[in-house]
């Protein structure tokens, strides 16, 4: 009896040292899986956002996250991205970091997506209480340093800050765009009287529609001094259509964003100034952010990641250079 008293002690031991053995295998793979942060662009073909990709992805390496880097062919394909946004989070990643295409359509689909996971807004606004944390520049004090620059630019060509002004916004119900008109506008009135927004006009999120745009505005308004091109793709195309008339000497452009093609523009005077924010940053402190929020970490509600002018005469100094010529690891 004893000795059967022992043996059964001991296969009940073997049995729950083998369920404990077998549980420790299974939360293994648990513990060791991968944390997943999608990141969602507007359009990954365009150089901004490829350095809003390469912020992400050196934060991913860094942090040790897996970040997918997802986004439309363009910044006009609304439905589009709300089926990337769909899709990536019936995943069930630990969080999701996005910069909506339109204010209206993704505020609904971001509400959803927040019932799952944290989600974690970039560059754009939408029309949504449910970010866990927003980074974004000060798209209306953007405006405004955009207006000081075209002041002091059209004093620059002109003698003196007066004339007509135009401004051209990308694509319409865009948040940070809206915001940027907002903001130039609203610096025209309180500190320029004598410049006068004679076109306000919205284009279809193509650089040759802003080229056309701005041919057009040449044309119809013969006292033009200066345009306004809110986004990079307009600021291409504003650029090369005053590249073509020769009028760059008559009329200052100032835009925001950069790449190759307007700091050639800004180089040889075409463009006087464009204003940079800092998509590497919001890229790496999204994840980073998202990151903490699917831990439960308190993180701020809305981070302002900064904007500033960059022309010619600027364009070497150390900070703006690093914002201008970011590394696309």
């Amino acid at each position: 009896m004893q000795s059967l008293t022992r043996l059964s002690r001991r296969a009940a031991l073997g049995v729950v040292g083998a369920a404990f053995a077998a549980g420790m295998m299974g939360a293994v793979p648990a513990q060791a899986q991968e944390v997943t942060i999608p990141i969602i662009v507007k359009d990954t073909t365009s150089f901004y956002w490829q350095i809003v990709l390469a912020g992400a992805r050196q934060a991913g390496k860094d942090l040790g996250v897996k970040v997918p880097e997802l986004g439309a062919q363009s910044e006009a394909d609304i439905n589009g991205q709300i089926s990337i946004l769909e899709n990536a989070v019936a995943g069930k990643p630990a969080a999701v970091v996005i910069a909506p295409t339109e204010f209206k359509s993704l505020g609904k689909p971001i509400d959803e997506a927040a019932k799952s996971v944290p989600v974690i807004g970039i560059d754009s606004a939408a029309d949504s209480k449910a970010f866990t944390s927003f980074l974004t520049t000060d798209n209306v004090q953007g405006g405004r340093v955009a207006a000081d620059g075209l002041a002091a630019a059209v004093k620059e060509k002109t003698g003196k800050i007066a004339g007509d002004v135009a401004l051209i916004t990308s694509l319409p119900g865009v948040g940070s765009l809206d915001q940027r008109a907002k903001g130039f506008k609203e610096e025209l009135a309180a500190k320029y009287p004598d410049l006068h927004l004679v076109a306000d006009k919205v284009a279809d999120g193509q650089a040759t529609t802003g080229l056309n745009i701005t041919t057009d505005l040449l044309t119809a308004n013969p006292k033009l001094v200066g345009i306004f091109a809110s986004n990079l793709i307009m600021a291409q195309g504003a650029g090369q259509a005053l590249a073509e008339s020769g009028m760059a000497k008559k009329v200052a452009l100032i835009g925001f964003d950069s790449d190759d093609k307007t700091l050639g523009f800004l180089d040889k005077g075409v463009i006087a100034g464009l204003v940079v924010q800092d998509p590497y940053r919001m890229g790496y402190d999204g994840i980073k952010t998202a990151l903490a929020a699917s831990k439960g970490e308190k993180v701020a509600a809305n981070v302002d990641t900064g904007a500033n002018l960059v022309t010619k005469a600027n364009s070497t100094d150390p900070k703006i250079a690093a914002l201008i010529h970011p590394k696309l690891n």
